[in-house]
């Protein structure tokens, strides 16, 4: 009997298909996993800069555009650069289509921002089985309504987990213009050492605290289906990072801390003499929820004997327009005295399945923080991450002293952090 393929999603990103000579690089790996015996698929980008040049011509043909041929116009990055791979594989001699997002990914919500809901994979199946390379336009589906619907930033890593997972990949293979997952941003800490495994609760806890090599969406997607995913470099044949369920052996004594997210991102909003009252905190939160904004760090602090409290939460720094809009229009019912806000701050994390068992890893990292004089503004924490708000302009200083003491800086680079 016949050995089973290998059956293997690739994806990659706006850098790795920014030019033919780029997607001829692309094609040229597609071709060696193929030639490996493997059954492939291939999940591609918009060229680099593309999707933003479609939103600004978006923003001058209406301010207020409707979402639906918004997703028409941003939607074609993603359909030239399948074709455009599709072509380049077809005239190496291999025998390759591209199909179009509409016709494999259901998808439900918003327009802009939608949801994968389910993969028609029959398409893919019969492609496959008959020795078919199949490319596929990220970021897009099919909504509810029979449009065309967007999957949002980073939507592209989302799709491809989610085809891989709806066609029973055996992994995905995720290619940015990085080496891999690192310990932090080596723009920031040069001394940074890539990781060759991160499991799925640190990665979607990375994800979601700043880390940009992944979209959190994709990583949750691969951790509900125990899909296996690498994240290796478009440019360079290195070994990348496993994306795994638990370390395997050689791993189990590495680091109680994977890693130092850091996130500019953010501003922080604050409501004075709020009522002390059971709901104040949900007549506050549950429409900016509503309105699609993510609330991430919430503190709610009553004043004694004044029957009073203040408020204070975080959100993304490009929706606190829009949080403050929402907020205003409800001044009455909300009953707050002042709508204060600040942009001018960020978010420092540490990251690893450590944490849970081990709670001297917070108090080392406040401790840590003190001794240069950052001043914590809010704290957040789960079972294998702490995140701490601080002054913007401490950030770097803050990631390099923790980075430092948890023992992530690389053995070769024995000086002390700045």
């Amino acid at each position: 009997m016949a050995s089973r393929r290998n059956r293997i999603v690739m994806k990659f990103g706006g850098t790795s298909m920014a030019g033919i000579e780029r997607i001829r690089n692309v094609a040229e790996r597609v071709r060696r996993e193929a030639a490996a015996g493997n059954e492939v698929l291939v999940v591609v980008s918009a060229m680099a800069g593309e999707t933003d040049r479609l939103v600004q011509l978006c923003r001058e043909a209406a301010a207020l555009h409707d979402p639906k041929e918004y997703d028409v116009v941003v939607a074609s990055g993603e359909q030239v650069s399948a074709g455009l791979l599709a072509m380049t594989l077809q005239n190496m001699g291999l025998n390759a289509r591209s199909f179009m997002g509409w016709q494999l990914v259901k998808a439900s919500g918003v327009h802009g921002n939608a949801r994968v809901e389910a993969v028609e994979s029959a398409l893919l199946d019969e492609a496959l089985k008959g020795g078919t390379l199949a490319v596929i336009p990220g970021f897009t589906g099919l909504a509810e309504d029979g449009r065309l619907a967007t999957l949002g930033r980073g939507g592209g890593d989302t799709s491809a987990v989610a085809i891989a997972a709806g066609v029973k990949a055996d992994r995905c293979d995720i290619y940015t213009d990085v080496e891999g997952v690192y310990t932090t941003d080596p723009r920031i800490v040069p001394k940074a050492r890539k990781l060759s495994q991160v499991t799925f609760e640190e990665m979607l806890e990375l994800a979601g605290v700043g880390a940009k090599v992944l979209q959190v969406r994709s990583v949750a997607i691969a951790m509900r289906e125990n899909l296996p995913l690498r994240v290796l470099s478009a440019f360079e044949d290195k070994p990348g990072t496993d994306i795994v369920a638990e370390l395997s052996g050689d791993q189990m004594e590495r680091n109680l801390i994977a890693g130092i997210a850091a996130d500019r991102n953010e501003a922080r909003v604050t409501l004075t003499g709020v009522p002390d009252k059971p709901g104040t905190v949900a007549t506050v939160i549950g429409p900016i929820a509503e309105a699609g904004i993510q609330v991430d760090m919430i503190l709610h602090a009553a004043t004694p004997d004044s029957g009073a409290s203040d408020l204070t939460f975080t959100a993304p720094r490009a929706s606190l327009a829009q949080a403050m809009a929402v907020i205003e229009q409800r001044k009455a019912e909300i009953g707050y005295q002042q709508l204060l806000t600040d942009d001018s701050v960020a978010k420092v994390s540490i990251v690893g399945v450590g944490i849970r068992s081990n709670p001297q890893l917070a108090a080392t990292m406040f401790e840590v923080l003190a001794e240069r004089q950052i001043n914590l503004l809010a704290v957040s924490t789960s079972e294998i991450k702490v995140s701490a708000l601080i002054a913007e302009s401490e950030l770097e200083l803050a990631v390099r002293v923790l980075h430092s003491a948890f023992g992530l800086d690389s053995p070769e680079s024995k000086g002390q952090a700045a």
